[in-house]
């Protein structure tokens, strides 16, 4: 063993991930995510899992979102505060580490903004994938705010979903969407509420960002067959569904302990019947009873898919040559030296001299 190992960690800035996704396309990188989504949920059993922390303030919540399995670790740093666009800043920012489990040794800190978008719309798809019926052409969209592209986007190159019904109580949201969704081939019809978006569905999501119990989706809006991915209700006191929405439908989770505190169902009693995403793609469950039923994905968003999220990241700079290398921890000749550190004046700064 060489005594002395130059050890480097990889930063992926986000002009970093920008560039990744512009180089390799939108579309291959939500069906990249989907496949790494895929194959770390059939690694289920394999997780270290707990739900997140969160720290919750008058205006939002900041959480932190940790996993690992043998080899890895990961977590990743996200916020929710629903006024930060009135300040110029995201509603969500995020970053994460993956990390070596054998020596703690972080390989990668990356940007997880953007990523967490990529990621979140990559898992509704692979949800969608298992519980919406076949042939599903038309999507009611809303929210259309930072996350409804992404969301719009994975549909249509994942499951084929060719025409956008579009509501936002924001009508510049909503043109917003529409202008970014050019030339995609989606078409997109606006709405002027959520049960007109939902009129012909057969997949209605919603992405709104309100911190509240909102009762955006009613029984009266659901149609047999149809498949619901809320994917906006992500914290205690924010909701997007009427609790009789969920009690009509069979209804899918993450991962039941978090989802319970976080999502649609922390209105339902804490037996309410849920089945983990993991079971369905495992082929341990079924993802629809029958063509008539009613599905519900229930997002909160968990850890294992930013640890997919990171895994995709890295192997992705690492083929493109992507990101640079940072002294995130402090180069020791002697390990059981740390103080010698402020002892020997630092090369750099005697170069600069």
């Amino acid at each position: 063993m060489p005594s002395h190992h130059h050890f480097s960690t990889r930063y992926l800035s986000a002009p970093d991930v920008i560039d990744m996704v512009q180089r390799k396309g939108v579309e291959a990188c939500l069906r990249g995510v989907a496949d790494y989504l895929h194959a770390d949920f059939l690694r289920w059993g394999a997780f270290d899992k707990s739900a997140r922390v969160a720290s919750h303030s008058r205006d939002g919540v900041i959480e932190l979102m940790p996993i690992a399995d043998d080899r890895t670790y990961a977590f990743k740093y996200v916020n929710g505060h629903p006024k930060n666009t009135r300040w110029g800043l995201s509603t969500v920012m995020a970053f994460g580490v993956l990390a070596d489990v054998a020596t703690g040794a972080p390989l990668l800190l990356s940007e997880l903004t953007l990523t967490t978008a990529l990621r979140t719309a990559a898992m509704s798809a692979v949800a969608a994938r298992a519980m919406a019926r076949p042939g599903s052409r038309t999507m009611a969209l809303i929210g259309n705010g930072a996350q409804s592209e992404f969301q719009a986007l994975a549909f249509h190159h994942l499951l084929g979903i060719d025409t956008l019904r579009l509501f936002d109580t924001d009508p510049a949201a909503t043109a917003k969407l529409q202008a970014n969704l050019q030339g995609t081939g989606l078409r997109t019809v606006v709405c002027t509420s959520t049960a007109e978006a939902a009129r012909g569905a057969d997949i209605v999501t919603t992405v709104t960002a309100d911190k509240t119990n909102a009762t955006i989706l009613t029984p009266d809006m659901l149609a047999p067959g149809m498949h619901i991915n809320a994917v906006g209700g992500d914290c205690p006191g924010k909701t997007e569904l009427h609790a009789d929405v969920l009690r009509q439908a069979q209804v899918f989770v993450e991962y039941a302990p978090q989802t319970r505190i976080e999502g649609d169902i922390q209105q339902l009693p804490a037996d309410f019947a849920v089945t983990e995403l993991w079971e369905v793609l495992a082929g341990q469950h079924t993802g629809r009873a029958s063509d008539a039923a009613v599905t519900v994905f229930d997002s909160v968003g968990f850890a294992l898919e930013d640890f997919s999220a990171l895994r995709f990241l890295r192997d992705t700079a690492t083929e493109l040559g992507i990101g640079q290398p940072i002294e995130l921890i402090p180069e020791l000749s002697d390990p059981k030296n740390l103080f010698g550190l402020l002892r020997t004046r630092n090369p750099l700064l005697r170069a600069a001299a």
